[in-house]
């Protein structure tokens, strides 16, 4: 019974976020082709208030994690943005997406849909503004950096090229994450006992920190936080509790922050943690002190725990949706697997920081770059990098240094 009752619950939050989901991945596809990184630049250098608002602006509807967010934050940071509005970009970033906006307001309603980005802007212009004032940017030279990958010159190229970012790479990118935010909200609703909940319901400050405790070390998404989010409040606890968990949970993670150590420095690092958290737990307490809780209250199917009938249009975007995250896996894996190597011209490098896709096209395109290499596959599941050519090592690791992850030879 219980198994069925797991089952159940899975599918029936699956069908209320597919279809936003979906449509999610639609625009963010859009976005990533239409709106490149190159444009960009130009709006985050010089010091002040604007760069920074405009890199929090910027990041809150593409649909980066907060691995995937790095390589992109580096890039700018190397054509000349500044280390406050780099900072500001990889504040607002993770938390956020049209795809996790879209599937916030199909499970959690329009109230958490609209607070998620503001809570962003906020924390991403604060963290930025701090990081300015305490960390002061150290002048670098504008580099010429190309974009992640060439985009067609036509524009139904373009579309073409839109609707395969985001219906093959960004369910690549975040299905995974998606698939265990889905399993552990179907575990939490069915497994524990809702009196688990009440005690620590009574005093939502110290709950809000063991989410922060908890959501930290955890690697998810913004779209895979929210059915545990749902399932938190469908709990009993408050719906503070739950933001805490949408914010914190995708913002940060630990193989995130030591390659943001490195990078932008411990100042700026700390900062980032820090304005995440503050941001987090402020905006979920006013959700519980400040505003009606009626406005917070689940909608959907989901969280009626019955449904009447069958919603043949979201039971075919469930579909849909399992069938694109089936295809992205068999692609991966193979890509993964099928590698011809010459053994003789060939090294092994260790890559950490490696979450999703996104990180692994990063890294290859880095790599394949650099004079002397013929050929290079990286693996997402084995975390490693296999060149092969007359590439010098050393310029190996700083390539993928510079590109944002960390990187040793496999000895």
């Amino acid at each position: 019974m219980d198994l069925q009752q797991l089952a159940y619950s899975f599918l029936n939050i699956l069908n209320e976020m597919s279809p936003y989901i979906l449509l999610g991945f639609l625009i963010a596809g859009f976005l990533h082709i239409f709106v490149r990184p190159s444009a960009m630049t130009r709006h985050l250098s010089g010091p002040g208030f604007k760069p920074v608002v405009k890199a929090a602006l910027f990041g809150i509807p593409l649909p980066l994690c907060s691995c995937g967010v790095l390589p992109t934050a580096v890039a700018l940071r190397r054509r000349g943005a500044s280390k406050a509005a780099s900072t500001s970009f990889l504040i607002a970033t993770p938390q956020t997406g049209v795809d996790s906006i879209a599937a916030t307001y199909s499970l959690l309603g329009l109230p958490f849909a609209i607070i998620r980005p503001v809570a962003a802007l906020a924390g991403a212009v604060a963290g930025g503004m701090a990081v300015g004032k305490l960390d002061p940017e150290e002048k670098e030279g504008q580099v010429d950096v190309p974009d992640d990958e060439p985009v067609p010159a036509s524009f139904w190229g373009k579309v073409v090229a839109s609707v395969r970012y985001g219906l093959v790479d960004m369910v690549a990118s975040v299905g995974k994450w998606l698939v265990i935010g889905l399993v552990v909200a179907a575990l939490i609703t069915v497994f524990v006992p809702d009196s688990l909940f009440v005690g620590l319901s009574n005093y939502p400050l110290l709950a809000m920190l063991a989410v922060v405790a908890v959501a930290i070390p955890m690697y998810i998404c913004a779209t895979g936080s929210i059915p545990i989010a749902l399932s938190l409040m469908l709990k009993g606890l408050s719906p503070g509790i739950a933001f805490v968990m949408l914010m914190a949970g995708p913002a940060a993670n630990f193989a995130s922050i030591m390659i943001l150590n490195r990078t932008m420095g411990r100042r700026a690092t700390a900062v980032y943690v820090g304005s995440v958290v503050v941001t987090a737990i402020a905006f979920g307490l006013v959700i519980d002190l400040l505003l009606p809780r009626s406005w917070f209250v689940p909608g959907g199917s989901a969280a009626a725990a019955c449904v009447h009938g069958v919603d043949w249009f979201a039971t075919a975007c469930s579909a849909l949706l399992v069938a694109l995250l089936a295809y992205s896996a068999f692609v991966t894996r193979k890509h993964s697997h099928n590698h011809n190597i010459n053994t003789n011209m060939t090294q092994t490098y260790i890559i950490e920081g490696m979450n999703c896709p996104h990180c692994q096209a990063s890294v290859t395109k880095a790599i394949a770059a650099l004079e002397g290499v013929e050929e290079v596959n990286v693996s997402l599941a084995d975390g490693t990098a296999v060149v092969t050519g007359e590439a010098d090592a050393a310029k190996v690791a700083e390539a993928v240094r510079l590109a944002g992850f960390d990187c040793r030879k496999n000895s």
